[in-house]
């Protein structure tokens, strides 16, 4: 028996292409799903005691304005971050990215949520994320067509686990991705 998956429902890129999402989102007030679930910051850390009996991955949402600090304790615990962005002119998330993977070593999986752009995704994989829950009709069609920008050049070297960093030239601060 074949399960045929409606295009909308395919909302995450992850691996250069579209995806189900497996995880559910758990508001405030209800109650956590048997399977993947994602809980925003705050309830994870009042109910996080409670959570560990459970039997299925854990994520936790992160909003800009929360402070990731208050998360790196319990990542052994979390098996997805998502870290929102509001608008895609708010960096702040991406500046988190960056510190879970190499402040806080994360290795788990890290979601860019929000107004997300194409043109942003491949500097937002450099600073750590595996996977985009991508609503921008433009940024969805562009993806499908198989248009992922190409940024063959960086100013900055990253410890991201996306890329391997060579160095380009005589200039040992431009790098080039590998």
């Amino acid at each position: 028996m074949t399960t045929e998956t409606n295009d909308a429902e395919l909302t995450i890129w992850r691996d250069g292409r579209f995806q189900a999402d497996e995880w559910t989102l758990a508001a405030e007030d209800e109650a956590v799903s048997d399977g993947p679930a994602i809980l925003p910051l705050e309830r994870f850390l009042a109910e996080r005691d409670a959570l560990v009996a459970r039997n299925a991955p854990l994520g936790v949402s992160v909003e800009p304005n929360e402070a990731i600090e208050e998360l790196a304790p319990h990542l052994d615990r979390v098996a997805l971050v998502t870290l929102n962005f509001p608008k895609y002119s708010d960096g702040r998330s991406s500046s988190s990215a960056r510190l879970l993977r190499e402040r806080y070593g994360y290795t788990g999986e890290i979601r860019a949520v929000g107004d997300v752009l194409i043109d942003q995704m491949p500097l937002m994989r450099r600073c750590g994320f595996d996977s985009f829950a991508v609503s921008n009709p433009v940024t969805r069609k562009q993806l499908a067509e198989g248009r992922w920008p190409d940024v063959p050049f960086y100013y900055q070297p990253t410890g991201s686990t996306q890329q391997a960093e060579i160095p380009a030239g005589t200039r040992p601060w431009a790098r080039k991705p590998g």
